[in-house]
């Protein structure tokens, strides 16, 4: 099967061992387009200034011009290279990453944001192991010098789970939990005493930790509900629900997305109640052509009322050609969902057997994360594709993709390293993280305390190359904004 037909056929059943490995490469470029590589051995990036640094290749197949501003926010947690959360340029180039781990196996990050927390610009994430299927560990928040601002804990006993977590203007947090219980599912061929898994939303007060709300599906939502079979193993719970997303319905109500029952419940925040369904085995809504979804995931209410949605298309079995983003109005009052435009992959019917995003911009593009496939792409409103790329290797995956501004500024010092080249020598600057650098100075000297500018370069990607024709045994780089104003200086290396 060629690698096309991988892609246009393959797809991962669940979250964990059951987990699609399948991705393709490729470099597709049109109308001004730029194709671009980042620099790499393999299918892992290596760089001089940061040795201890080897995320996944980023590969740009479609690059053209009328792109929304900011910077791109994803994740590697499975798949060659380092895990950990990781923001990109539009050109594929690495501007920040952070390694949580070299296997994936033990200690991943998902869902990288960008937010605010009481006023301040925060990046957040999932952080800890993926068992069963869903998470058991912590949301970290950090602030634009990327130091640690809070670290997140579920309460009443849960776990914080990978799927979902955002902060609200209130200085509150929601996301998701998984939780075990025990029921007779004799009725639907299960044992009289199975265990099954629950999902549970809760928010939280960031700065005490208190629960403020708490919601659990197996207290609102029937086991008949699900789409997903029973376990062929009786010891093994039942995923009836696999809550995946949380959004706020105006101020009184959220929407939950449940993978296994097809169904995004709107619930009251006041008394937890489910006061509608939306799609499903009870849905309350009749769909329009192209608008119904299976397996989805980030369901999103937007400002104007319409909803967003990925659209996995595929699970324990196929409902479309491909996953899809989804942009639906939805009429509360009829009781009605109708598609306004739906945005496949450009070049590949690719089925994202788990995970994926899908996020409006304010200009009206929408960039959707392919989930599994690690690939992310940004359109404008009428489906035209604008940008495309992907971590490649042949078993990376990502969960959600967003492109958000951002503005780094690090406080630990640039990175630096040297290698001599005949009479001189080639230094390496580079400032994980930094966002406004446009140009490296090269401070050099045969006093460590009275280095001078030797050079000045451009910035070029993550990790800039910059020879120098004379040899001095001491050196530094300065990091320079576009008016030239330094700002930050690395530590002074002998040659």
């Amino acid at each position: 099967m060629s690698r096309r037909d991988l892609l246009r056929f393959g797809g991962g059943l669940a979250l964990g061992g059951g987990l699609s490995s399948l991705v393709g490469c490729g470099s597709r470029s049109g109308g001004g387009a730029k194709a671009t590589l980042a620099p790499a051995t393999g299918d892992v990036q290596s760089f001089e200034a940061y040795p201890g640094l080897h995320p996944a290749v980023v590969k740009i197949g479609l690059n053209r011009d009328g792109q929304s501003s900011g910077v791109i926010l994803i994740d590697s947690h499975f798949g060659p290279g380092q895990q950990g959360p990781m923001i990109l340029d539009r050109d594929g180039q690495l501007v920040w990453f952070r390694k949580v781990s070299d296997s994936g196996a033990a200690l991943r990050a998902f869902n990288l944001r960008a937010e605010t927390y009481l006023g301040q610009p925060v990046l957040t994430w999932y952080e800890g192991p993926v068992v069963s299927g869903h998470g058991q560990g912590h949301y970290e928040i950090v602030d634009a010098t990327y130091s640690t601002v809070a670290v997140v804990e579920a309460g009443n006993g849960y776990q914080g789970d990978l799927h979902e977590f955002f902060l609200t203007p209130d200085g509150t947090a929601f996301f998701t939990c998984y939780g075990t219980g025990f029921a007779d599912l004799s009725s639907l061929g299960g044992g009289k005493h199975a265990p099954y898994f629950y999902g549970v939303a809760q928010e939280v007060d960031v700065k005490t930790g208190k629960v403020l709300f708490q919601w659990r599906s197996d207290e609102h939502v029937a086991f008949a509900e699900s789409y997903a079979p029973l376990p062929k193993d009786s010891g093994t719970p039942w995923d009836y629900f696999h809550i995946n997303s949380i959004s706020l319905s105006g101020s009184e109500d959220l929407l939950i997305s449940s993978r296994h029952t097809w169904t995004v419940y709107k619930v009251s925040r006041r008394t937890g109640a489910v006061l509608s369904r939306m799609g499903g085995k009870k849905s309350d809504f009749k769909f329009g052509p192209g608008a119904a979804y299976a397996w989805q995931h980030d369901v999103t209410q937007q400002a104007d009322g319409r909803v967003t949605v990925f659209d996995n298309g595929t699970g324990l079995y196929v409902t479309q050609p491909g996953s899809r983003g989804l942009l639906l109005a939805v009429d509360e009052a009829k009781g009605t969902v109708d598609l306004v435009r739906a945005y496949s992959h450009p070049d590949f019917a690719l089925r994202a057997g788990a995970l994926g995003s899908v996020q409006l911009l304010p200009d009206g593009h929408v960039f959707v994360g392919w989930g599994v496939h690690a690939w992310y792409t940004e359109f404008r409103a009428d489906g035209t594709a604008l940008l495309d790329g992907n971590l490649a290797g042949s078993a990376t995956q990502s969960y959600r993709a967003f492109r958000s501004p951002w503005t780094g500024r690090p406080a630990a010092p640039p990175g630096v390293a040297v290698k001599l080249t005949g009479d001189g020598m080639t230094v390496f600057a580079a400032w994980n993280g930094a966002t406004e650098v446009a140009h490296w100075a090269v401070l050099a000297g045969k006093d460590r305390s009275r280095l001078q500018r030797a050079k000045v370069a451009v910035k070029d990607g993550f990790e800039t190359a910059i020879p120098v024709p004379d040899r001095m045994p001491y050196l530094a780089v300065a990091a320079l904004d576009a008016s030239g104003r330094q700002l930050g200086l690395s530590p002074t290396i002998t040659t």
